[in-house]
């Protein structure tokens, strides 16, 4: 399966929406840059970013909103909070 920009927002966005566990998204990461095959076209970018998503467990590096808006950005994606009653 082809890895495209749109498959790792939508990694990135099930990790926002609590559907994946962070230690769930770094595990696909990993994965991913050992046996995925990137979309030719946007390699350099989605490596970059696959890349980040694999460290980000470890503290030095973590994953903040920030930091989710950041890769989402270079993937050619925006993000938006939005806020619900419960």
């Amino acid at each position: 399966m082809t890895i495209t920009k749109q498959t790792v927002a939508d990694r990135i966005a099930a990790y926002l929406h609590h559907e994946i566990t962070l230690a769930q998204l770094v595990d696909w990461a990993e994965q991913a840059m050992m046996d995925g095959e990137l979309a030719e076209h946007d390699a350099a970018t989605l490596a970059t970013v696959i890349a980040r998503l694999g460290v980000a467990d470890v503290r030095a590096f973590g994953l903040a909103w920030e930091d989710c808006e950041e890769l989402l950005r270079k993937l050619g994606f925006s993000s938006r909070v939005e806020v619900v009653a419960v």
